[in-house]
């Protein structure tokens, strides 16, 4: 441990205690532990002192972070030493300095009383002293302050060793706290404790298992950093420890001393590792080491963790917001805020750094003290460079990749960022990029990464690597491979000047103005595997515009998407043989290609966008040659009245887009069907056929604002997948049918803006209700939840969801049978959230507030109380006519604020976090959340105490009257009896009006 890290203190510790007693003996041995560990330490060796302390003791004492006192028998017989506890208890009080007391051999008591053997040695030198009455009450006093502090004391830790190494260690712990503190200055690690709080559980240092652990993630993402903050925290636990860095080819050269090692309890970290043979020339296997040492390893390739038969990793992720503009803060302002005027230029390179240190870093200094002008100069440059330092880092994982696994990388950060893995994988493999590998690869480098719906992500830092290493193959866009920025590719096209080299265009034509074709355009092109001309505008056009194309090379084209196409046909080289993506939405296409011959080799499209096709030419006989389709996007076609027979029936076919088919007014009878994701969304539909069952594996369901739906079909609980029911805008929805409660899987369910006045029982009473939206459903006039399975009962439910001001006398009863759950469901529930207009909290809740926070007060045991279960929340979100719905969703969270009785760090916790949209008037929003068992293991081991709960909207609403108005809080209870025949309003703690 280095002092440099203890807030510029001179001495990590400072040491008083009575020399001739311990100076020899406990003394001279807690100097030597502490000096072992690299702590600092102050030590007066003078023997010999005058009537007062030294100017240069005073400093010492002022330079600590901590100062220990050795009480003795004899200590209060010195007036140097009390006159230093004095010192040392007014540094507590100003700088808040820790004070640790050490009792040697004497009783606390006794100190703190001046009594026993300790108080006849304050008795001699009150004899001498006892004309000074004054300073006699002061070192009184201090004595007795400073024995009522948590210490060590020998009479109860034998032997003497033992209680050395007890406070050296207790020293320790401190220390680094001290690096950790929340409101340190500009050298704090931000968002560091955290992470190193997980990986040292991950570790279990406790245990008896040699544990490698992998840190992964891309460059400058923080590895390295909470690699070091681990090892100084827990290396004092181990008789040996080293952190070996890879500087360049410097690890290769380290000799470890595996004779040695194999024998000792040891901690080594080998950060920045970049292949296998370097763990293995090193250290070979972990069957060198002892069951009780522990190995760190920092990389960006995950591959090199399974290899060394890693099965612990953990995935370093982006700093959350407030820590990353806390980081970036103190880098650009040298402080903890910005300066004025700033704010608004600070987000957004905080959108650019996307929560990477080094990018945050790197940016802030570099920013430093510069003026506004330079700012915006700065930002704007960013947009189309990535800063050189960020470069370099990050591209040393890309100089690794093999030149079909680059391909790949360049191709997903021009093009595929978003974009669904499946789709983009037949793309690659139709490119010959075998990426069945290269896209593992890059996972395992963190260069993408596939989230849990199977859309590939790229980091935005990342992707401007990708886009910078393409912009450096030319200054000329032409020869280029990709082409992403609408300036280079208006460039391009307008001029022609388009050649062999380039692979990809992908054009949002809702940027740039009408562009007229040259007729050979494409022929310069014979590269071209990826054209896509699409409009990001709710109404775009085409911009690209042309009347014939001569002969274009579109030989190699894989995916072809041409929003408004403007040709009655498409070109006729295109290849359907090659071809693995085809969306032609708004066109007026009539035909695929000229002629029937295309048609066989149609089976390899797997996404067609022809709103025109069928509508215009309806063809049976096209759909037997669609077999492989995946993915029909009909959206839009104003013309299509009915679908052609078997569209259902297509074997491969997951998403069918309807929406906006404004003249479909009935579907046909479903035989069978794979469909995942069905959106009718603004069709004509009056009803859905009986048939709707077989489609078995329907997950989505999506019939907003069909504005002529009355009525859902009794069969809709069959869809035994569906999970999410989307009813929003059906004005003429007046009622959900009764057994839709027996759908088997969670489900979403958006009433908002219907006329549905009652919502069965039997929803909410089969666990099926997992989000339930009622905004601007004005008509409903009951919602009764009942005794569901002995899970959640809110009897009388009716009171919540009407309006407080039309009923001041509420019979608000909730109660829970957690039992059956534990044995039944487990924690399946643990979260639920319900909007309904509103303005009032209801009164039943015990903890008010008017504020965004509402303060708590809990006894000491809390959360050791068995009987406690979980939390009801509620709150008033409001937005006001300065925001206008542009479709955004926010994230609508509370979490609970704790203070601690033990040294364990902050422990906040997030318990519940959703996505709301915008609505006009003012909304109650209501949920509770079931403590589960890592809560209360985390909470009891740190002697937790709830203060507050804090609810949070993100990104933050920027005006006063935006945001939580109100919130209120309350807690339940297991029911005093376990019998599952008690009355369950009993569970609920709370005071009934009237």
């Amino acid at each position: 441990m280095a002092s440099s890290s203890r807030n510029n203190k001179q001495y990590d510790v400072f040491v008083s205690f009575r020399g001739e007693e311990t100076r020899d003996n406990f003394t001279s041995h807690l100097y030597s532990a502490l000096c072992r560990q690299n702590i600092q330490t102050f030590i007066d060796d003078q023997l010999n002192r005058g009537d007062e302390i030294s100017e240069s003791l005073v400093n010492a004492i002022e330079a600590s972070a901590i100062s220990v006192i050795v009480f003795s028998e004899g200590y209060a017989s010195s007036r140097w030493c009390l006159d230093e506890l004095v010192k040392i208890l007014e540094c507590k009080k100003e700088y808040a300095q820790i004070v640790i007391p050490v009792f040697y051999r004497v009783d606390p008591s006794d100190v703190r009383n001046q009594t026993g053997s300790f108080g006849d040695s304050f008795s001699k030198l009150e004899e001498r002293f006892k004309e000074n009455s004054k300073k006699l009450l002061t070192w009184r006093n201090a004595l007795k302050e400073a024995a009522t502090l948590s210490g060590f004391n020998s009479l109860n830790i034998r032997p003497e060793s033992e209680l050395i190494n007890e406070a050296v260690n207790h020293i320790s712990k401190r220390l680094l706290d001290q690096v950790f503190r929340p409101n340190d200055n500009k050298n704090q690690l931000v968002g560091v404790e955290s992470r190193v709080e997980e990986i040292e559980s991950l570790l279990g240092v406790q245990s008896k298992d040699v544990y490698a652990l992998g840190i992964w993630g891309i460059g400058g993402i923080g590895k390295t950093t909470v690699a070091r903050a681990t090892f100084d925290k827990i290396s004092r636990y181990f008789e040996g420890s080293c952190f070996l860095e890879n500087d360049k080819n410097a690890i290769p050269g380290i000799d470890l001393n595996f004779r040695r090692i194999s024998h000792m309890k040891v901690l080594i970290v080998f950060d920045d590792v970049t292949c296998f043979s370097q763990l293995e020339s090193l250290i070979g296997s972990l069957d060198w080491l002892t069951p009780v040492s522990r190995i760190i390893i920092t990389t960006r390739n995950k591959q090199v963790l399974r290899n060394w038969g890693v099965r612990k990793i953990y995935e370093m992720k982006a700093l959350e917001y407030h820590h990353a503009i806390e980081l970036f803060i103190r880098h650009a302002f040298k402080q903890n805020h910005p300066d004025v005027g700033y704010e608004e230029l600070s987000s957004k390179v905080m959108k650019y750094a996307q929560g990477v240190p080094l990018a945050l870093k790197v940016l802030g200094c570099s920013l430093h003290k510069w003026e506004k002008e330079v700012w915006e100069g700065a930002i704007d440059k960013l947009q189309r460079i990535l800063h050189p330092s960020i470069l370099e880092v990050l591209k040393i994982s890309y100089d690794s990749l093999d030149d079909k696994e680059k391909n790949i990388f360049l191709d997903v950060a021009c093009f595929f960022q978003g974009e669904d893995v499946d789709l983009v994988m037949k793309f690659f493999n139709a490119s010959g990029f075998y990426p069945e590998i290269g896209m593992s690869v890059l996972v395992d480098k963190s260069l993408i990464a596939i989230d849990s719906h199977k859309k590939i992500t790229i980091h935005d830092l990342l992707q401007e690597l990708g886009r910078e290493i393409v912009r450096q193959e030319s200054i000329d866009p032409g020869n280029r491979s990709r082409l992403w920025h609408h300036e280079d590719i208006y460039e391009v096209l307008t001029y022609n000047t388009g050649t062999k080299k380039i692979e990809g265009i992908c054009l949002d034509m809702s940027t740039v103005k009408e562009i007229r074709l040259n007729l050979s355009t494409f022929t310069k092109m014979p590269k071209l595997r990826f054209l896509k001309f699409y409009s990001s505008s709710f109404n775009g056009e085409n911009k690209c515009k042309v009347s014939y194309l001569q002969d274009p090379r579109f030989a190699e084209v894989k995916y072809f998407h041409w929003h408004g196409y403007p040709l009655k046909s498409l070109p006729s080289n295109l290849s359907a043989e090659k071809l693995v993506f085809l969306k032609v939405p708004y066109s007026d296409i009539e035909q695929l290609w000229n002629g029937e011959k295309h048609y066989s080799n149609l089976n390899q499209i797997i996404n067609a966008t022809c709103n025109k096709l069928i509508a215009k030419t309806p063809n049976p006989t096209l759909m037997p040659h669609l077999n492989k389709l995946v993915i029909l996007n009909l959206r839009g076609s104003k013309s299509l009245k009915s679908l052609p027979s078997g569209i259902f029936n297509l074997e491969f076919l997951t998403k069918l887009d309807l929406s906006g088919c404004s003249k479909l007014k009935r579907l046909l009878e479903i035989s069978s069907g794979n469909i995942n994701w069905l959106f009718l969304r603004e069709t004509a539909i009056e009803e859905l056929p009986s048939s709707i069952e077989r489609l078995l594996r329907l997950g989505h369901l999506d019939l907003s604002d069909c504005k002529r739906l009355k009525s859902l079909p009794s069969s809709l609980f069959k869809l035994k997948s569906l999970g999410v029911l989307n009813l929003g805008g059906c004005s003429n929805l007046q009622r959900l049918p009764e057994c839709l409660g027996q759908l088997s899987s969670p489900i979403i369910l958006n009433l908002a803006k219907t006329n549905v006045e009652r919502i069965p029982e039997s929803i909410i009473q089969l666990f099926v209700l997992r989000y339930l939206l009622l905004s601007y459903s004005e008509r409903i006039q009951s919602v009764s939840l009942p005794l569901a399975r002995g899970f959640l009962a809110l009897q009388s439910f009716l009171g919540i969801l009407e309006d407080t001001q039309r009923s001041p006398h509420m019979d608000h009863k909730l109660a829970v049978r957690w039992q059956e759950v534990q044995e039944n469901r487990g924690f399946s529930m643990g979260k639920v959230h319900m909007v309904r207009p509103g303005n009032e909290i209801p009164k039943w809740f015990k903890f008010q507030s008017a504020r965004s926070f509402v303060t708590l007060e809990m006894p000491p045991d809390f959360f050791r109380n068995s009987r406690l279960q979980g939390i009801a929340f509620s709150a008033i979100l409001a937005f006001s006519n300065r925001h206008v719905d542009c479709g955004r969703w926010f994230s609508f969270s509370f979490e609970l604020k704790v203070k601690t009785t033990k040294d364990c760090g902050p422990h906040d916790t997030e318990l519940f976090q959703s996505r709301v949209n915008y609505i006009e008037s003012d909304h109650l929003h209501l949920g509770y959340y079931l403590f589960c068992e890592e809560d209360f293991k985390g909470f009891w081991n740190c002697n937790c105490i709830p203060e507050a709960v804090q609810f949070n909207v993100f990104p933050s609403l920027e005006c006063e009257c935006c945001g939580v108005k109100k919130c209120g809080i309350d807690l339940f209870r297991f029911p005093n009896s376990a019998s599952p025949m008690e009355d369950p309003s009993t569970c609920f703690n709370y005071n009934e009006e009237g």
